[in-house]
């Protein structure tokens, strides 16, 4: 049988790797089978994370210290909408990468280190948020 013939009889939860590391993050991430078809939704998934924490970053730091100040809200505007966007930005990261880890894309580990960067700036931005709603101190 030639290996043409046979990869199409290949079963469909083969992955590029099973080491440990890829076993582990595919537990973590409730990844159990993959499929060819995820990759598009990968791609879209990380535009959209890319896209919010972009508009976060936009409204956090040009929006809101500009017209808050003039409308007088900075205290308890500009706080709930960095959160609800980090909170946003979170989920969709955490959704693209379940589909990068779902599709077995060649780049997964890089993309992996790459949200592992994004979710560190937002946590430490969700930080300042509640602190300055009182939330922490």
């Amino acid at each position: 049988m030639s290996t043409a013939v046979s990869s199409l009889h290949a079963p469909a939860n083969r992955h590029r790797s099973d080491a440990a590391p890829d076993r582990f993050m595919r537990r973590l991430l409730g990844v159990t089978a993959t499929g060819t078809r995820s990759a598009d939704g990968a791609h879209r998934a990380f535009r959209a994370s890319v896209v919010v924490s972009g508009v976060r970053c936009l409204i956090t730091y040009l929006l809101v210290p500009i017209v808050v100040p003039m409308a007088s809200l900075a205290g308890w505007v500009a706080a709930p909408i960095g959160i609800a966007l980090c909170l946003y930005a979170v989920v969709n990261g955490i959704v693209s990468l379940r589909r990068f880890w779902g599709a077995d894309h060649r780049q997964r580990w890089l993309y992996t280190g790459f949200m592992t960067v994004v979710f560190a700036i937002l946590a430490a931005a969700l930080v300042s948020d509640l602190t300055r709603i009182g939330a922490l101190s």
